[in-house]
């Protein structure tokens, strides 16, 4: 598994992916996610890969070097549009070439790819690919895409992350979610790969891998954690059974009727001593007023 994220903001993008593969706890591996091709003064793209190890190298092989029949490649093609499709008929030409055999096998054929940047004049874009080699491009309205193990990243990035948030606060939002899914999941490993590109630079703006030792990841670590307690600590406990005259923190007010659906005892189980609430159900028998 792996976590890899790309955030497209009005100022540019932001990329950043993990480097561990494995196939099982004796079978744990450092591969670099990310791939840059990058022609200064013409373009910078990237591509970062999640999914079978092998289809993902296979994939960015052929988006190197392959020249279609029209003479189109990654380096010449006038658009990130243009770029994208490249890159989905090449899932696709390994899906063609590779799946029947692994299948064969019990593997299935997975991959997911996140591709941006910018060609010439044309704006910063960002784009998801599927294991099909169809794809979806980002807009305001969801500014960032992540592939691999994303859940555990996704909340910070959700509450933080817009189209006019900076770049280096959108580097360190990046950092954090990244430091949550390490956290939460053993198949995500350092060390990292960061990528910040400068809208128009039509070049790598800036580049840093961070491992165990990096000062500011370890600061990111320890001070993230600490922040959370703290502003869980200073949040007030809730107010059980409120009395009428309470309005503040109130989670359940002595008007409430709510109880658990209870499971009825069994008449061979020998009641406990202590009395409980009608039992509450979705249901009623008809004609009776008991619940169950």
């Amino acid at each position: 598994m792996t976590y890899c994220v790309g955030l497209r903001l009005n100022e540019g993008l932001v990329f950043l992916s993990d480097s561990r593969t494995n196939a099982g706890v004796d079978q744990v591996g450092t591969f670099r996610k990310m791939s840059v091709f990058e022609n200064p003064g013409d373009r910078m793209l990237v591509m970062m890969t999640a999914g079978n190890l092998s289809i993902s190298q296979a994939i960015r092989q052929i988006v190197a070097e392959h020249v279609d029949a029209d003479g189109r490649s990654i380096w010449n093609v006038t658009s990130m549009y243009e770029a994208a499709r490249i890159v989905g008929d090449a899932v696709r030409a390994v899906h063609q070439r590779e799946a029947k055999a692994l299948a064969d096998s019990g593997i299935d054929f997975n991959v997911s790819i996140i591709l941006g940047g910018q060609i010439g004049a044309e704006r910063c874009r960002l784009f998801q690919v599927y294991a099909a080699g169809n794809f979806i491009e980002s807009h305001d309205e969801n500014t960032y895409f992540q592939i691999g193990e994303a859940k555990y990243g996704k909340p910070i990035l959700d509450r933080v992350i817009n189209p006019a948030t900076g770049l280096d606060e959108a580097a360190k939002c990046a950092l954090i979610s990244m430091d949550s899914t390490l956290r939460s999941n053993i198949s995500v490993g350092l060390p990292l790969d960061l990528l910040v590109y400068e809208a128009d630079r039509l070049a790598v703006t800036r580049f840093v891998t961070i491992d165990e030792k990096n000062q500011y990841f370890r600061m990111i670590r320890d001070t993230w954690g600490e922040q959370l307690k703290r502003v869980f600590e200073g949040m007030d406990d809730p107010v059980w059974n409120a009395a009428p005259d309470i309005t503040t923190n109130v989670l359940s007010s002595g008007n409430m009727h709510s109880k658990p659906v209870r499971v009825a005892i069994p008449a061979h189980v020998n009641r406990g001593s202590l009395e409980t609430a009608p039992l509450q159900s979705l249901a009623q028998q008809a004609g009776d007023e008991r619940q169950y």
